[in-house]
């Protein structure tokens, strides 16, 4: 079962079981008088008349409904709320996730629907706290800062996110998308003009992915590429790399994988394809453009996205350790990956960019200062006599549920591994 099909089934196990308990369903055996439910209310939150006079009111408060959220008596719950906060919108609202939905909106599944919609009343349309892209720069501020600085900006995005976005849940589309690309960019950009055809050098991209060369949010590149432009893209050379785009299968390559690459990176493929330690990645099928963008990207070296994010697609698992870690190793914590490890091939165990581990972390850590303990190629470890005692003896790299990367909870219960006859 897929993650949306759990996600759909917990739903509505949560919907079933909030209608069988809430205060709407049970009001026959409250026996409230006549306006008790909602209008007696009144009398003493006076407050909420100012609340109703807005343009937007929700629908059980405009019906005289209170009871229809809150328990009029006692309640395990915060306002004497019927039901937790997070999951009691879904008492009516059971529609917002389709079946199978691919996408859904972290606050909806963490059920923090007041972070977009007042309860009650409000200025806009839908019960909204603000209009527009607004809301959504609320929490996506960095993505705000981006869009707002863009030297050029896209049309749709400076008015509403929800002329691209659902807000809610997105039923066949990753990312929120009312439809993937390229039918969502058809929708307002025709491309069966001339000037289109042209710059696009005659290729049928009203078939191809936009989002593969333009930053839908808006750049400071012309066209809204991307801000990091590979060049024969920047130079409109496409047949560089691809076939003619009369051939009948216009966006094939030239040559598979990183053969296509070799035209201009070749002295960079051939010192690396010489190295003792490959990067699986570089000599599959798709060869480099397993991690890079090969026409623009938002990252520097055209990489296809955040370092860390791309690497944690293979290495999850690297990537879940350090999050655990009760000490940030920085390297990793920021993303950059590259300091430690070569991205294409090594002469060097675990792609090392250097021959030891001893010489790669002083780079950054003056061991020789850290610890008197003996440490080199000198020493053996007396845990493995075909090892030496270096930096990985007591400390992992990628991190621990351990202070200083330790992997035991005390520096104690590290020394005596080595050390057995001062064990207690």
């Amino acid at each position: 079962m897929n993650s949306g099909n759990i996600h759909s089934l917990l739903l509505f196990a949560a919907v079933c079981v909030l209608v069988s308990l809430s205060p709407a369903h049970a009001q026959k055996d409250l026996k409230l008088k006549e306006g008790a439910g909602g209008e007696i209310c009144l009398s003493c939150h006076e407050r909420m008349q100012e609340v109703m006079d807005k343009p937007f009111v929700h629908a059980p408060l405009l019906d005289g409904d209170c009871v229809g959220c809150h328990n009029p008596h006692t309640s395990n719950f915060e306002m004497l709320m019927a039901a937790p906060a997070e999951s009691i919108c879904y008492t009516c609202h059971d529609s917002v996730v389709p079946e199978d939905a691919r996408s859904v909106h972290k606050v909806v599944v963490e059920g923090q629907c007041t972070l977009c919609h007042d309860p009650h009343s409000s200025d806009n349309e839908f019960n909204l706290l603000k209009k527009g892209a607004e809301l959504c720069y609320e929490c996506h501020q960095a993505l705000a800062g981006r869009i707002k600085e863009a030297k050029y900006s896209h049309p749709p995005v400076r008015e509403n996110c929800l002329d691209c976005h659902a807000a809610h849940a997105a039923g066949k589309n990753e990312k929120l998308l009312d439809a993937a690309s390229p039918e969502l960019c058809l929708q307002c950009h025709e491309t069966d003009k001339e000037t289109f055809k042209k710059l696009h050098r005659d290729y049928p991209v009203d078939t191809a992915d936009c989002t593969s060369c333009h930053d839908p949010h808006g750049s400071n590149t012309a066209a809204m590429l991307y801000d990091n432009v590979h060049d024969p893209v920047a130079k409109r050379n496409c047949e560089h790399c691809h076939v003619s785009p009369s051939d009948s299968q216009p966006f094939a390559l030239k040559a598979p994988g990183y053969e296509t690459c070799m035209a201009c990176h070749y002295e960079m493929i051939t010192d690396a394809l010489n190295q003792n330690n490959l990067h699986w990645p570089l000599v599959d099928g798709k060869g480099c453009i397993n991690c890079h963008s090969p026409h623009a990207s938002t990252q520097k070296k055209l990489i296809s996205e955040p370092m860390l994010d791309m690497c944690g697609k293979c290495h999850s698992d690297t990537v879940a350790r350090q999050a655990r870690s009760a000490t940030e190793h920085p390297p990793i914590a920021e993303g950059q990956c590259g300091e430690c490890h070569s991205p294409h091939s090594s002469d060097y165990p675990m792609l090392q960019k250097k021959e030891t581990l001893m010489e790669l972390c002083a780079d950054c850590h003056e061991w020789q200062t850290h610890t008197t303990h003996p440490i080199g190629e000198d020493f053996v470890d007396p845990r493995n006599p075909n090892v030496t005692v270096q930096c990985a003896s007591c400390h992992r790299t990628h991190g621990t549920e351990y202070k200083q990367f330790l992997y035991f909870p005390t520096a104690n219960e590290l020394c005596v591994q080595c050390h057995v006859r001062f064990r207690r």
